[in-house]
């Protein structure tokens, strides 16, 4: 094991996939030269060479497009787009296209691609750049949405994903990059997709939270530990399957349930999970399932405002002690 940043983990995920497989090849802009807008690739092109390491124009639907031509002949692309606010260019080729061949042309082929794209806000990036749309992805067949929250999570979760033989889009959190954490050395440490996590053991509530959203929710499971209210986190770290399994067996435990996500409260992912609980355990339901969400508001540029906005830690605390004591 490792110590390690996320953005660490997910650079080495990908340098260990192209050593191992010459059909991994990278591609987006300025991930050859200038080593990516996170520095996730740098060095890959002075090591891999242009011809895997391919820096593109601005053109979001010109990238996803050659990508899945690539991917339908025999090789395994993967795609960065420098934000996930830039995806909607390319929403025809990745919702038309990526998550429908496969099925339309009744698996005559295969489609292993990879769709890199970070999301979330607190950088003061504005509203159109600061989205967390996770869950309009989400919502078609035919497309993996991976979104992890720790380095260990990221790097076999990622690499799992470029060994897919479906499409998959790996929403990477951007504040989330300098976050550390133990990471296998194993060249071979995979984490399966579609399968959620239990990130902390606890009986009294069950927390359910994805990327950025489980380091709050950590932090809010020892604020409540402090209060003698222990809280099982459950990661999803997959959106699409969606893996209830560990969920449903903890709140059949803890009989209360908060849900926190960064993106917008209205027909989210908490609206999805809370939906499914009520439907599979509506008879261990002690409380009503409380959800915490970014403000429905276009994410505001000022610095306050933006946080006062997005969900935080103190949210979640307030909301499982709601669910708690009633």
């Amino acid at each position: 094991m490792t110590k390690m940043t996320m953005r660490e983990a997910i650079s080495k995920a990908l340098w260990e996939e192209m050593e191992r497989d010459e059909r991994v090849f990278i591609q987006g802009e300025e991930v050859g030269v200038w080593g990516g807008t996170y520095a996730v690739t740098k060095g890959f092109y002075e090591h891999f060479g242009e011809k895997r390491v391919r820096d593109t124009p601005i053109a979001e639907a010109a990238i996803v497009g050659s990508a899945i031509g690539a991917a339908m002949t025999g090789l395994r692309p993967v795609a960065e787009l420098m934000t996930i606010n830039f995806a909607f260019v390319a929403m025809d080729h990745i919702i038309n296209e990526a998550a429908k061949l496969h099925y339309m042309f009744g698996g005559q082929f295969k489609l292993p691609l990879v769709i890199r794209a970070t999301s979330g806000g607190g950088r003061q990036l504005g509203a159109t750049h600061s989205q967390t749309p996770d869950a309009i992805f989400a919502h078609f067949p035919g497309l993996n949405v991976v979104s992890p929250g720790t380095p260990a999570d990221a790097k076999g979760l990622l690499k799992s994903a470029i060994r897919s033989d479906d499409p998959v889009l790996f929403i990477e959190n951007a504040t989330l990059y300098q976050t550390k954490g133990e990471v296998p050395d194993d060249e071979d440490y995979l984490e399966p997709l579609g399968k959620s996590k239990v990130q902390r053991e606890g009986d009294d509530v069950t927390i359910v939270a994805y990327s950025k959203m489980v380091q709050a929710a950590l932090k809010a499971a020892d604020m409540l530990a402090e209060d003698g209210i222990e809280a099982e986190v459950v990661d999803l770290r997959s959106l699409r399957p969606l893996d209830m399994d560990p969920i449903i067996k903890s709140f059949k435990r803890t009989n209360r349930a908060v849900i926190a996500e960064e993106g917008w409260r209205s027909y989210g992912v908490g609206a999805e999970v809370s939906s499914r609980i009520y439907e599979l355990a509506f008879d261990y339901v002690d409380a009503p399932v409380k959800r915490v969400a970014q403000a429905e508001v276009p994410l505001p540029y000022n610095a306050a405002l933006e946080q006062l906005a997005l969900p935080q830690t103190e949210d979640i605390y307030r909301a499982a002690k709601e669910v708690v004591y009633g």
